[in-house]
């Protein structure tokens, strides 16, 4: 994952425009552009898993998103792209292509085997002062998640630890929980 800090104006154009002629997925965080390359293998993978569990527990008037950006409250310049987001069903008809973050009723990021700790705690910061209820966080370098809830003067309230194997806990309207043992692991960096 790449970071540069672009002159304020319109960082969405200059994002568009790399997202275009790279291919890489850029999003803006905190007035910087952050470019990665796609996900790989076993990082898409964890994702279709988890959407597996999710998608047939969503009441019909939810949805799962891949590749659905969503925006800071206050700053259309500055958003995310999560690995799935939960949002209402009407996304599939909205024109828009960045959706309002309070209307996320789940959030998750996968964590890239490039991604540092402190790339990690500012999306994790973005993710709260945005509003989003929940977000979960994926990590297969470790094998371990972190649940996030309950944002509130821009950080998560609640916070819960566990690691592959421990089921993740959520509350309606997502399903009880979601099952871990069958995910992925990146294979360690030599």
């Amino acid at each position: 994952m790449t970071a540069i800090t672009v002159r304020p104006g319109r960082l969405r154009d200059a994002a568009e425009e790399i997202e275009r002629s790279t291919g890489l997925r850029v999003q803006i965080i905190g007035g910087t552009l952050v470019m990665a390359p796609t996900p790989r293998g076993k990082h898409a993978g964890t994702v279709r898993l988890l959407r597996r569990q999710l998608e047939p527990a969503l009441p019909g008037d939810l949805g799962a998103y891949e590749v659905s950006s969503i925006y800071m409250p206050g700053n259309e310049e500055d958003y995310v792209t999560p690995d799935l987001v939960i949002l209402p069903v009407d996304w599939d008809r909205d024109d828009e292509w960045l959706a309002d973050p309070r209307e996320a009723a789940f959030a998750m990021e996968v964590i890239s085997n490039s991604e540092g700790v402190r790339a990690v705690a500012t999306k994790t910061d973005w993710y709260a002062t945005a509003g989003v209820g929940v977000l979960l966080a994926v990590d297969p370098r470790e094998g371990v998640w972190t649940l996030y809830t309950r944002p509130r003067d821009n950080a998560y309230q609640g916070v819960l630890h566990g690691k592959y194997g421990e089921p993740i806990p959520l509350t309606a309207p997502l399903p009880a929980e979601l099952q871990t043992s069958d995910l992925p692991l990146y294979t360690p960096k030599r």
